[in-house]
C-alpha cells in the first residue's frame, strides 16, 4: 500500500493519487500523495501546528504535501502491519492514558473539567486499502481502525486509548471499489487484524525496557472521565 521511510523523526508514506481522511489536526478529507507520522519532543509547545508541521517536513527533506500527525512516540517504534489490501502503521505509547470507568457512581459534570495540554504518548494509526471507497466506506474504515486500536489497547493495557489518538484511513479512489468496509466484510477485517499486530508490536518495542502504567496516577499523564451522564427513554 506505501511506500515508508522515516527520516529526522519524520515518517512518510507515499502513495500517489490516495484520498485520505484524517482526524487529526487540520484533517478531514484529502486527496493527496503522502501522509505524515511526526514524532514531537518532550516539552512540545508549539500551537502554530501547520506551521510547525511545514517545517519539519522541509527539515526531513520531504517536499509532497499531506495529513500528518503528531506523536511522543520516538519513531523507531514505529510498526506495520499488513494483510490482503491492507496495511496499517502504528506508533502506540500510553504516558497519557484516558480512561473510562464502567463501574463510576460520579456526579461531577463535564463542563466543571478543565482542558489539559497534550503531552507525549498517543496511539497514531495510519491504514489503508488499494481498494476504492466512497465517502462513507472509508469513515466505516477509519471507525474500525478506531475500535481494533481501542480493544487491542484494552486487552494489552487496560485503557481504551490515550488523550490525543488519532487515525488517518486511507483508499485509493482509482482501484476496484468496494462498496462496504465494515467489521464483515475482507477490507474491514482484515484492518481489524493489521492495527491489532501493528498496536501490539508498537507497543512491545516502546515497553521492551520499561514499565506499562497500571493506572492513570501510575502513569506521567492521563485523564479519567468519571462523569455521570443523565440517561433518559425515548
Amino acid at each position: 500500500m506505501f511506500d515508508v521511510a522515516i527520516r529526522d523523526d519524520v515518517l512518510q508514506l507515499v502513495r500517489p493519487g490516495t484520498t485520505w481522511l484524517s482526524s487529526g489536526w487540520n484533517g478531514g478529507l484529502l486527496d493527496a500523495d503522502a501522509a505524515y507520522n511526526i514524532s514531537v519532543p518532550e516539552g512540545f509547545q508549539r500551537t502554530d501546528l501547520d506551521a510547525y508541521i511545514d517545517e519539519r517536513r522541509a527539515s526531513a527533506g520531504f517536499d509532497r504535501t499531506g495529513p500528518a500527525l503528531l506523536t511522543g512516540v520516538d519513531l523507531q517504534h514505529a510498526r506495520g502491519a499488513r494483510c490482503g489490501s491492507v496495511e496499517a502503521v502504528v506508533t502506540a505509547g500510553i504516558s497519557n492514558p484516558a480512561a473510562l470507568p464502567m463501574n463510576t457512581d460520579a456526579t461531577a459534570s463535564l463542563g466543571d473539567a478543565t482542558e489539559e495540554e497534550a503531552e507525549p504518548g498517543t496511539v497514531n494509526v495510519i491504514v489503508g486499502t488499494t481498494r476504492s471507497l466512497d465517502d462513507g466506506s472509508l469513515a466505516t474504515l477509519l471507525s474500525v481502525a478506531v475500535e481494533a486500536k481501542a480493544t487491542t489497547l484494552l486487552a494489552e493495557t487496560g485503557f481504551p486509548g490515550t488523550t490525543t489518538d488519532a487515525v488517518i484511513a486511507a483508499c485509493d479512489p482509482n482501484a476496484d471499489e468496494a462498496t462496504f468496509a465494515g467489521s464483515g466484510t475482507p477490507i474491514g477485517a482484515a484492518a481489524r487484524v493489521c492495527v491489532r499486530d501493528a498496536v501490539r508490536a508498537s507497543l512491545r518495542s516502546r515497553y521492551e525496557t520499561r514499565a506499562l502504567p497500571s493506572s492513570v496516577e501510575d502513569a506521567k499523564y492521563g485523564v479519567t472521565t468519571d462523569a455521570q451522564a443523565e440517561t433518559f427513554e425515548l
